[in-house]
């Protein structure tokens, strides 16, 4: 299929750009097309929401997480069955993951994969000081990949002169950036904060009614011909790199082909030991408590030869049966401290296999599930599995939030000492006992605490990891769940 893919960019936060990323996947869906979403950034939320409400795939893209070989490969396997994919920015353009970084920004993520740009810019209250917006982000850096503007809060009066203006404007300075359209005023644009968060099945079909809805509008208002025009580029170069022979784009295409990173070539390398003669049941929680995933670990583990039985610790009374691992992945377990606590034969079950020796990773939710008790939002102190010494409470404001890089303080059975595991953290709850057996460090190496519980099975913290920034981590634990089968 033709590669056509661009990215929603933004000045700021709160610019609307979830909004019209999902109006946008909404009507290329109406036109029948088929679409696959990306979000810049470790975020669950949005890739969750572009799943559950749109119904499309959706992965997250992440330079801190990820190589850019790695990223580039994996976001071409997301890619490669869609008529075209609609990337979400992170935060601005161009920040990154420090004050004066723009390292793992959107910009650094549309420059790594090569994919054309769409700034959306709120226009409300404004007329010709929307330029000194638009050229700074044009002009910040010479390869913005800046190649079309949308028009935000906007009237269907005012857009023919302010288009006009913007491109007459744009055209005095060199730049052919065409506006490809606006977005009124309209209350279906607006998304509550929650709906970014947990949403019931009911809210889902709301949400889902409200998206059609817009989208019908941006099929009016949107041009989406020229964009899919300007998302088919297929090269959002610097001129320089324009000049280049065609032998030596020839050149580079070859090395490009043949220099595969070493995480993705030792993967291939080990998958099929680790697969040998049967798959590997590794059962996985997943329901209103316990969401959030990232995709590529999930499908890493499935290119090692597992096989991903889900269920639910609100609702199932027992475990996936002749299951070898255990994954219990972050979510809100919080707002369902009740329910968890009154499904005593789930809570026993888990404790009982991680007791046994079951090979088990538990990151913030399912880290907060293990302990003797956890505090949820009416303020009551509710039995867990136990598995963990203590409780997991509420505190007054965010815990921890942002990158972090895990490094093992002593030899675990999945992770050992000196080595390197990259991650995310984002909670309001903490924990009486975060462990010891790693260091969390910031990364601009100022701020580090301990963390993580490694026990002979147990990988248990509130650290959301990445396999692909140490996949050796991901072996590591398929080969412990089948020694498990085995013993």
């Amino acid at each position: 299929m033709e590669n056509r893919r661009f990215l929603i960019a933004a000045a700021s936060s709160g610019s609307g750009k979830t909004v019209l990323s999902c109006a946008l996947m909404s009507a290329f869906l109406q036109k029948g097309m088929s679409v696959s979403a990306c979000k810049c950034g470790p975020d669950y939320i949005d890739p969750m929401f572009h799943r559950e409400v749109l119904r499309i795939p959706s992965e997250n893209l992440d330079l801190y997480f990820c190589r850019e070989e790695v990223l580039k490969t994996l976001f071409a396997e997301h890619t490669s069955q869609t008529d075209v994919t609609v990337i979400e920015g992170v935060m601005g353009y161009y920040d990154g993951m420090s004050l004066p970084s723009e390292k793992a920004s959107s910009y650094d993520v549309a420059k790594t994969l090569d994919v054309p740009v769409i700034l959306t810019v709120p226009c409300r209250g404004m007329a010709l000081t929307v330029m000194p917006l638009i050229l700074g982000m044009i002009e910040f850096r010479k390869d913005s990949h800046i190649k079309g503007i949308l028009l935000n809060r906007v009237s269907a009066m005012l857009y023919p002169r302010l288009k006009k203006m913007i491109e007459d404007e744009l055209g005095k300075r060199g730049y052919q950036i065409p506006v490809i359209g606006y977005v009124p005023e309209d209350e279906v644009f607006g998304l509550k904060s929650r709906h970014l968060g947990l949403i019931t099945p009911q809210e889902i079909e709301g949400i889902q009614k409200q998206l059609t809805k817009a989208g019908k509008i941006l099929i009016e208002t949107v041009d989406l011909d020229l964009l899919l025009k300007i998302a088919g580029q297929e090269n959002v170069e610097k001129p320089l790199e324009r000049e280049q022979s065609e032998d030596r784009k020839a050149e580079i295409e070859t090395e490009t082909t043949e220099n595969k990173t070493t995480e993705i070539r030792e993967l291939k390398k080990h998958a099929a030991f680790l697969r040998k003669d049967s798959l590997i049941r590794i059962g996985i929680a997943r329901d209103e408590a316990f969401c959030f995933y990232y995709k590529d670990n999930l499908e890493l583990l499935q290119k090692l030869g597992c096989e991903l039985v889900e269920f639910s610790p609100l609702s199932d009374r027992s475990l996936p049966k002749a299951i070898q691992g255990l994954i219990l992945g972050g979510g809100y377990p919080e707002l369902y401290t009740e329910l968890l606590s009154e499904n005593a034969a789930m809570r026993e079950e888990v404790y009982q296999a991680v007791e046994r020796g079951i090979p088990c990773l538990a990151e913030c939710g399912g880290f907060m599930y293990l302990h003797e008790e956890m505090e949820g939002k009416d303020g009551g102190l509710y039995p867990m599995t136990g598995n963990i010494p203590g409780k997991a409470v509420q505190k007054e404001e965010l815990v921890r939030f942002g990158y972090i890089e895990l490094q093992a303080q002593r030899d675990g059975k999945y992770f050992k000492k000196g080595e390197i595991l990259r991650g995310h953290e984002f909670h309001y709850w903490d924990s009486t006992d975060n462990g010891a057996d790693c260091l969390a460090v910031k990364p601009d190496g100022r701020r580090f605490w301990e963390c993580i519980h490694m026990k002979e099975n147990l990988f248990a913290g509130y650290p959301h990891i990445h396999f692909y920034s140490n996949p050796i981590f991901a072996e590591r634990f398929v080969q412990a769940c089948r020694q498990y089968c085995c013993s």
